[in-house]
């Protein structure tokens, strides 16, 4: 399935390359999103074609909707989060974001942490800061991974945030910095007494 995933990634960079270059500026996410989930949506209908078996987490910034988070399953629909887990386990880890991230307890099950602009409006939910994102994020990974025990040698962070003049910077966390983050989740759980 990594060779779907390349052909995707792919095929996302592609178009992503070719609206920079006719409209002189980045493309919105959820563009982005759309069309690789129409590619992956146009070979669930057609015989002989099979289809690809992979789900994404898109992450990006633009201008107008700010940070944004979609996840889009193997059949090509997509849809926009606050915050999710795909993969094994994600139940576990979703369960884990419904009580750690702030989600109001008037909407239907399931639906917590999804994206709505009506309901946006009506409700105030604290976005975390990035230190605190780092480490619910070290929690889910601690909560769904098998058996493992979490290293930077097992997991690599990434944060996306805007520098003082509004630019978007992607970094990856170095092993140091991933260590103290681990760190402070494990003394954060030892003191609250979990497991």
């Amino acid at each position: 399935l990594t060779a779907d995933a390349n052909i995707l990634i792919d095929q996302a960079r592609l178009r992503a390359g070719r609206y920079a270059y006719q409209y002189q500026e980045p493309i919105p996410i959820e563009n982005l999103v759309e069309h690789v989930c129409n590619y992956k949506q146009a070979y669930t209908q057609y015989g002989g074609l099979r289809p690809f078996g992979v789900a994404f987490l898109f992450a990006g910034y633009d201008e107008n909707h700010g940070f944004q988070l979609y996840q889009s399953d193997p059949s090509g629909n997509y849809s926009g989060w606050k915050a999710t887990v795909i993969g094994a386990n994600n139940q576990a880890g979703k369960s884990l974001l419904k009580t750690e991230y702030g989600s109001s307890s008037s909407k239907e099950e399931g639906d917590e942490m999804k994206t709505d602009d009506a309901d946006a409006a009506a409700e105030k939910i604290t976005m975390p800061n990035v230190a605190e994102a780092r480490r619910l994020a070290v929690k889910v990974l601690n909560k769904t991974m098998d058996g493992a025990v979490a290293s930077p040698e097992k997991l690599e962070l990434f944060t996306m945030s805007l520098d003082e003049n509004g630019n978007c910077v992607h970094k990856i966390l170095s092993e140091e910095e991933a260590k103290a983050v681990i760190a402070e989740v494990e003394a954060e759980t030892a003191a609250s007494g979990d497991t």
